[in-house]
């Protein structure tokens, strides 16, 4: 043992730990370091208004940009699909705010905020998932980007269009296309290096520079058609239960977009102030920025159903006509040209803070929860961007109808996890959290449970996933009752619903450790925690931090039901 110990990869292992506190043990290094640590004073520099500039600079996307312009597609009037839009993000924001306040409260990520709810261990799996779905959306986000970035380079050398082709045609791209994906790959890689309660500073910029640009692009489409088209006329092309269930399908496709950021808003929050910094801020600016841009989305769309005959729903594709007229094949002039390049730009920064907001953070701090020994934000932010540009992105958006099958299907996941997290803070431990338990892999930790999991927890999550299975199955193409492909309609809700209620009634049967008989939330007691054994708030291990003494039961211990604040000391 001796010798490994004193061996050259052990030595090695040793230089590429990420920094932790000391005196923490073997299987606490897999539950702790700097990155997972609840936020100190001093890091705490989120106020009301980065929230503002983050989710102005977030909405303005082209998935949102898209989202209310689908509607129409599918068949609804510009205002049902706007109302659509406004109806979806309110609930998301809702759950965005319920979601961020337990970290805005206690300062801690989403791996360590799920620990409470699956258990110690039982955590990774959840975790495992977002980080994941991160990993998919960053490739699939930089794939958008390099479709920016091709934009801006043709409104400079339109030679570039001309590009000779050197790929095979099995790799499913063109040389093109691959080095403007690229080059937009390379160009984020620095903004992964800030630490998050930084980055903010590019949320910013992106809000005053991004929605500007979009502004200009609606009015150049008005002016271009000599009015808003013929979309705002449209009446609706369906009537009764399907205008209803079609009116449904857009509240939850807009709610779907937002699905990863529900589960990961405490990622962002834990960096605020004061909790209402995360409240007012987020839920107000969320319905209010996404509606703004998918009625621009909806407005330009209409403009170039009258300049080109159809309507373009994708502003890049839109954006290339009014670079090279498709009907005449004439190259837009100097100032045109310089146009596109400036609201191609505003595109591909908004992709980029898009990327870093919703995907590289989050991936980086879910692998930091994954390998905390060796993994902090920035090295997991690194390896979410390798895994993005690996994984050949062009290939999954080329079978698209897979594609939005497949992220519908992720959200149904990640539905019964925010389920099970949501009912667990707000319903059974009343706001309640014993901070220093969630680092602690003792058995005697009211948040161990059984070898680490928790049951009930993962009894709920898997309820909230069968409900929709079925429907899932209909959506893929194979005959299932209607009845199942309704409650699909409404996947999100029926997970959510089902895994908080089973978690409930699961916890009303067999009450859980470390939960408060009244509201009592003690985030504001939590300065610079230190969670080594040995630290104080340790003195027994069939004590906790706070007043009441333990109980044995089948699961290690359980918690005190109630306490005064101020009685533990961080």
């Amino acid at each position: 043992m001796e010798k490994l110990e004193n061996s050259r990869l052990a030595y090695f292992a040793n230089k590429i730990a990420v920094s932790s506190e000391p005196g923490l043990t073997n299987a606490q290094l897999m539950l702790h370091n700097f990155d997972l640590k609840p936020v100190e004073p001093e890091r705490r520099q989120w106020g009301a208004w980065n929230f503002v500039g983050f989710w102005i600079s977030d909405s303005f996307n082209i998935n949102t940009w898209m989202i209310s312009s689908s509607m129409v597609a599918n068949g609804l009037s510009w205002w049902q699909s706007w109302l659509c839009v406004w109806i979806g993000y309110v609930i998301s924001a809702t759950f965005i705010c319920m979601t961020g306040r337990i970290g805005a409260t206690y300062h801690i990520p989403f791996p360590v905020v799920s620990r409470a709810s699956f258990g110690i261990w039982g955590s990774l799996w959840p975790v495992f998932n977002r980080a994941a779905m991160a990993c998919i959306w960053y490739g699939v986000q930089s794939w958008i980007g390099g479709e920016c970035v091709t934009l801006m380079i043709r409104s400079i050398w339109t030679s570039y269009e001309n590009v000779p082709n050197s790929m095979p045609k099995s790799s499913g791209t063109v040389t093109r296309d691959f080095v403007s994906f690229f080059l937009f790959w390379a160009c984020s890689l620095p903004a992964i290096w800030f630490p998050v309660h930084k980055i903010r500073h590019l949320f910013t910029a992106k809000a005053f520079f991004v929605p500007p640009a979009g502004v200009a692009f609606f009015i150049w489409s008005i002016v271009k058609a000599h009015g808003i088209g013929p979309i705002v006329h449209q009446p609706s092309a369906k009537h009764g239960g399907a205008l209803g269930w079609a009116m449904i399908q857009g509240i939850m496709s807009s709610i779907a977009n937002f699905a990863t950021l529900i589960v990961n808003d405490p990622d962002f929050a834990r960096f605020a102030r004061k909790p209402r910094d995360a409240l007012w801020s987020q839920f107000i600016t969320i319905p209010v920025g996404f509606a703004v841009t998918s009625f621009i989305g909806i407005i330009v769309s209409s403009s170039s159903a009258v300049i080109y005959g159809d309507p373009v729903w994708n502003p890049l594709d839109l954006l290339t006509y009014f670079l090279v007229n498709p009907n005449t094949g004439k190259t837009a002039n100097g100032p045109a040209r310089f146009g596109v390049f400036i609201i191609s730009f505003a595109f591909a920064l908004a992709q980029l803070g898009t990327n870093i907001a919703a995907n590289s953070v989050s991936a980086g701090t879910d692998m930091t929860a994954l390998l905390p020994r060796y993994l902090n934000i920035r090295r997991g932010g690194y390896i979410c961007a390798a895994v993005g540009l690996a994984m050949c992105p062009w290939n999954l958006l080329s079978t698209s109808n897979n594609f939005t099958t497949y992220l519908s299907a992720y959200s149904v996941f990640l539905s019964s996890i925010a389920g099970v997290i949501i009912c667990d803070y707000y319903v059974v431990r009343r706001g309640y959290y014993q901070i220093k338990d969630l680092y602690s892999a003792r058995k005697t930790s009211p948040y161990y449970f059984t070898f680490g999991f928790h049951w009930r927890g993962y009894t709920a999550y898997i309820c909230g996933i069968l409900i929709n299975i079925v429907g899932f199955v209909g959506a893929i193409g194979k005959p299932v009752p209607q009845g199942a492909k309704y409650i699909y309609n409404i996947n999100f809700f029926a997970g959510f619903l089902v895994a908080s209620l089973t978690y409930w009634i699961l916890c009303k049967i067999s009450p859980i450790p470390a939960c408060s008989e009244k509201w009592m939330e003690v985030g504001d007691e939590i300065r610079n925690v230190s969670v080594a054994y040995g630290a104080e708030g340790y003195e027994d291990d069939s004590v906790s931090a706070g007043s009441g003494q333990y109980k044995d039961d089948e699961e290690g211990q359980t918690g005190i039901r109630e306490r005064q604040v101020g009685k533990e000391d961080f």
